[in-house]
Parts: structure tokens; sequence; C-alpha cells
């Protein structure tokens, strides 16, 4: 009888790829649209609220999988929720000690952290059904994946909008800036052209695994 290849458990690093490229939040699931299209006019902005999301997914779910068999079932959405908006609070004031002017660009939207489906959605989906190591993984590999979003469309948002990346101008004085992209169509029409590639770029991959599949059986 063959083994079913179905049965073999995910390595650390498929759960990793799986929310990094797989089932990217952004490009793939298209989650937590509020920040990434109103706080990415900056590659700055971008990483900032990237990383303080990859932070607060992965700690919540860390604490998440380590309590998730002595809360009881009645209680579990709010318990999350209350998990998430501690490590949200803590963002909220390390930001402040780093930059107030920062914290100020990404406003009320560090806050919004807390109703994010994306954190949420894997903290009840994931990690309150799966151990610590995983859950980690799985965290870790989500938030990389939604900062890399932001930061796509951060970064090209910048380059045309501003004529600079991280504050750095590239193109020189004469430039000729498209404030389009700073504004929030840009958002809609940036985020679109990198669906447009994500989806391009899967296809071609499902394409090369179906013409290989053809080819071994052939042989």
């Amino acid at each position: 009888m063959g083994h079913n290849t179905n049965s073999i458990p995910p390595t650390g690093t498929d759960e990793f790829l799986k929310g990094f490229w797989k089932q990217n939040p952004v490009f793939v699931q298209v989650l937590g649209m509020c920040p990434v299209l109103a706080v990415s006019n900056t590659a700055e902005n971008a990483l900032a609220m990237g990383l303080a999301t990859a932070f607060v997914l992965l700690m919540s779910n860390i604490v998440i999988s380590s309590i998730r068999r002595f809360v009881p079932k009645q209680v579990r959405i709010v318990t999350f929720i209350l998990v998430i908006a501690t490590f949200v609070t803590i963002v909220d004031y390390l930001i402040q000690a780093i930059s107030l002017e920062l914290h100020k660009a990404l406003g009320a939207f560090i806050s919004l952290i807390v109703v994010n489906c994306l954190i949420l959605g894997r903290a009840e989906a994931f990690a309150s059904k799966n151990g610590v190591y995983r859950s980690m993984l799985d965290g870790l590999g989500m938030g990389l994946g939604f900062t890399l979003a932001l930061l796509c469309l951060g970064g090209v948002r910048e380059i045309f909008g501003y004529g600079s990346l991280f504050g750095f101008q590239l193109f020189g004085e004469r430039y000729q800036e498209w404030v389009v992209m700073v504004l929030p169509a840009g958002g809609f029409f940036t985020l679109a052209g990198w669906l447009l590639l994500f989806n391009w770029f899967e296809q071609a991959r499902v394409r090369k695994e179906d013409l290989k599949l053809k080819e071994e059986a052939v042989v």
C-alpha cells in the first residue's frame, strides 16, 4: 500500500513560508487592508506598521498557544483580544519612546492592530489549536509576510510619490513627483499592481508544476 503524502506533517520551514509567501496575508488572503492602504504612503511608515503588527502577532500566538488548555471556551475570544490588546499597548509605548513623529504618522492605526482580522484569525484558527513552536513559526511567517507586503507598497508609493526611499532622494530635484501615489487612490493602484504581479507568479508556478507532473507521468 502506498503512503499518503498528504499525511506528512509540515516542517518548520513549511510553517514559516506558508505565511511569508504561499499564504501571504495581503497578496493571497487579502487581510488587514485598512492599515495596508492607510499607512503605506512611505516605506518608513510601512516598515514600522509591519514590524509592530508582526511583533503583536508573534507574541500573541506564543501566549495564546501556551494558555490554550486553560481558557474556557465561553471566554476564548475575549481572552484572545485581551492578550492582543496587551501587546498592542506595549508596541504603542515603544513607538512613542522611539519617535513621536512616527507615532503621530501612524496615528490611530497602532491601536487598531487589536482588531486586525489577521491577528485574531491566526489566534483562533492556529494558535489555539497548536503547540508553542508551530504557533511561533506561524506568527513569525505571517507577521514578516505582512511586513513584506506593506514594505512593497510603501516603497513603490514613496519612490513614485516623493522620488525617495526611506527619505533618501533617488532622482534629484528635477524629478516630477506623482502626487497621486501618496494619496488614497495611489494605495489602491499600487495594491492592484502587486496583486496582479503576485497572481502572475503563482499561476506560472502552478503551470510549471503541472508540466513537471505531466513529464513524470509520461516517463
